[in-house]
């Protein structure tokens, strides 16, 4: 079990998996019901780039500046927000766009977290072979703990 106010970043998607993992790191966060409590990092990354590029004809707007994008940013963040709400804990919500795996060990490094909690996709073997996994891309290089929930 984890010790006195850990840093716990935790990456969702909105998948029924990344709920799994948003509910093991609110558990975590709460060091079993000690008064020192984590601090929570809950993290999205949409793919591509932020702003388009100069090569981009009918270039489409960012996630963040489609109108539906509150909506869907309460969806994907409710289960995280809600425990951490419930638990007391102190949350951040960050969006970064890029390579999941990249963005969530560039910022794990960033932000000195102690531990990730990431969930587990289920792909088979021959997926991940010609997809590549972000939970084993992140297991692999991080320089923190990592917990993969199933």
């Amino acid at each position: 079990m984890l010790n006195v106010g850990k840093k716990i970043l935790v990456a969702i998607d909105g998948s029924p998996q990344s709920d799994k993992a948003a509910e093991e790191a609110v558990r975590l966060a709460t060091g079993s019901g000690s008064r020192f409590k984590g601090k929570l990092y809950a993290m999205l990354v949409l793919p591509g780039m932020r702003a388009p590029s100069f090569t981009d004809f009918f270039p489409s707007p960012p996630a963040t500046e489609r109108p539906d994008w509150e909506h869907n940013r309460s969806r994907i963040f409710y289960v995280v927000e809600k425990g951490a709400s419930d638990a007391g804990i102190d949350l951040e919500s960050v969006v970064h766009y890029g390579d999941a795996g990249d963005e969530i060990l560039s910022f794990a490094d960033q932000e000195e977290v102690d531990v990730i909690v990431i969930g587990s996709s289920g792909a088979g073997r021959v997926k991940r072979a010609l997809m590549g996994s972000v939970s084993t891309k992140v297991a692999l290089h991080a320089r923190c703990s990592v917990y993969i929930v199933r």
